[in-house]
């Protein structure tokens, strides 16, 4: 499958996910699973508009793994319905900033009116992917994302241009899923699998490999939720695979995982990291 392929497979899949969003309702089909429940507690919703709830289809909540302080600048890549955009942008306060970045037109135009809902005024979509993020070197000081990087063909690029876009100092701070041992290339090829967020998943140990070659320092992988045979069983019925004769590979496979890193200080002299 190409990279082109692979991306429009996922843009479609979301975007009809967007369109079908409804205030009394789940997003519907397979991304629907246990990796996607039970994330954000009612006190940090209660003041979001029910569509961005609804629409939220990540493996963790990245606003809660680093305490964002007034006046920072935010990015979420994948930003999907808006809700972590929505919930920084709070954290951040009016004399901060939150971008959310996506590729897919129906979710920034779900995203947008979820903003207008919840009146916040902080905030600002940015149409594009995450492998070229369309702003300026150093421009924010904390990079999120909620079980979107696993999706990438580029995983390299992509945390090379979160790197990028740091400033000194800067923090990442995503959740993601996350591979603890072998699968089967059967789950790997499946088109399915990669827009429901497991297929294309890291290893713990080759996402710190990437981000310390990206040049972030103070890397750490944390699985908070393993997903047991039930869970495993339920993603691969959904992706029209034979639970029975796949599943057992899968056991314990897979894992939501808070990712952290910093980018590096800037300095002086030869000791500098790049």
């Amino acid at each position: 499958m190409t990279t082109t392929t692979l991306k429009d497979t996922i843009r479609d899949k979301y975007g009809a996910i967007a369109s079908g969003v409804t205030s009394s309702g789940c997003c519907g089909g397979s991304t629907c699973d246990p990796i996607t429940s039970n994330l954000y507690e009612a006190s940090d919703t209660i003041h979001l508009p029910a569509e961005a709830v609804n629409a939220s289809l990540g493996c963790g909540n990245p606003t809660a793994l680093i305490d964002l302080k007034a006046g920072q600048t935010v990015l979420d890549l994948g930003s999907g319905g808006g809700i972590d955009v929505l919930l920084s942008a709070r954290r951040v306060g009016p004399t901060g900033k939150v971008y959310g970045l996506d590729m897919t037109d129906e979710m920034l135009a779900l995203a947008r009116a979820n903003q207008a809902r919840a009146r916040v005024a902080n905030v600002e979509f940015l149409k594009g992917e995450i492998e070229s993020i369309p702003l300026p070197d150093a421009t924010v000081d904390v990079v999120i994302s909620n079980c979107v990087i696993n999706l990438s063909p580029d995983k390299d690029q992509v945390l090379r241009e979160a790197f990028r876009v740091l400033k000194p100092g800067g923090q990442f701070a995503v959740s993601d899923v996350v591979v603890r041992k072998p699968v089967s290339d059967e789950i790997r090829r499946n088109v399915e699998l990669w827009v429901g967020c497991v297929a294309g998943a890291l290893n713990e140990s080759d996402y710190r490999g990437k981000l310390t070659s990206a040049g972030f320092t103070d890397v750490t992988v944390e699985p908070w939720r393993i997903y047991d045979l039930h869970d495993a069983r339920q993603v691969l019925h959904d992706a029209g695979l034979d639970a029975d004769t796949v599943a057992a590979t899968a056991e314990g496979a897979f894992a939501s995982a808070f990712v952290r890193a910093t980018k590096p200080a800037a300095c002086c002299g030869p000791s500098c990291c790049s």
